[in-house]
């Protein structure tokens, strides 16, 4: 993200549909076919008048934590290696895919970080992964590479021609469960059976 847009996080005002998807989960349906946002879950940081910022929260590259801090050039502690060091990267989006951003429990004060609820704070600076190489980082949390971002009016375009669901975000789902099983809990947010909108999808 570039800088003027990180002094901006959580500063700009309302979109000016009056929609507000912050925390949320945009599910994207069956009938989407696009290479990059088919099967996802993206989990909404930031909604205003500058349009969307979010997170695929289920689609893993094939980096893991300990090829990403070698890029960044991060020792870790002594003891942390097992607990940290293997987990998967997400393709978090098409944006700025060169950088690494992070989805995670609020603790500390990092220099460009938005606290979405009191369950999750989205940062764009390195000192959170500092924070996690020394022992000191979140409880929970999830690392991408890239992220997701429609412009003013693009997404809710796309809803209105059914091309998301929409829910209320869980943090369960965003941090505790597998990664093959997130999209699928996701939809059952809604109350619905995933394999009934399977079926559905090509009756509309």
């Amino acid at each position: 993200m570039p800088p003027e847009a990180e002094q901006t996080l959580g500063k700009i005002g309302p979109a000016s549909s009056g929609l507000n998807l912050a925390n949320h989960f945009l599910i994207a349906m069956p009938s989407i076919q696009d290479p990059i946002f088919g099967g996802t879950v993206v989990y909404v940081c930031e909604h205003n008048e500058k349009g969307v910022l979010g997170v695929v929260i289920n689609k893993p590259t094939d980096m893991t934590m300990d090829v990403l801090f070698d890029r960044v050039d991060l020792k870790l502690a002594p003891g942390l290696r097992s607990s940290v060091t293997d987990q998967p990267i997400m393709f978090g989006g098409p944006v700025q895919d060169d950088r690494g951003f992070v989805l995670h429990t609020p603790s500390g004060r990092y220099s460009s970080s938005l606290t979405v609820t009191d369950d999750v704070a989205f940062t764009t600076s390195i000192d959170v992964l500092e924070a996690v190489a020394s022992g000191a980082g979140p409880a929970r949390m999830l690392v991408s590479i890239g992220y997701a971002g429609w412009s003013p009016g693009q997404l809710e375009e796309e809803l209105s021609r059914n091309g998301w669901l929409t829910v209320g975000a869980d943090a369960k789902v965003l941090f505790d469960l597998p990664i093959e099983e997130r999209y699928t809990a996701a939809i059952k947010l809604l109350g619905i059976d995933p394999l009934m909108l399977t079926t559905e999808a090509g009756h509309a």
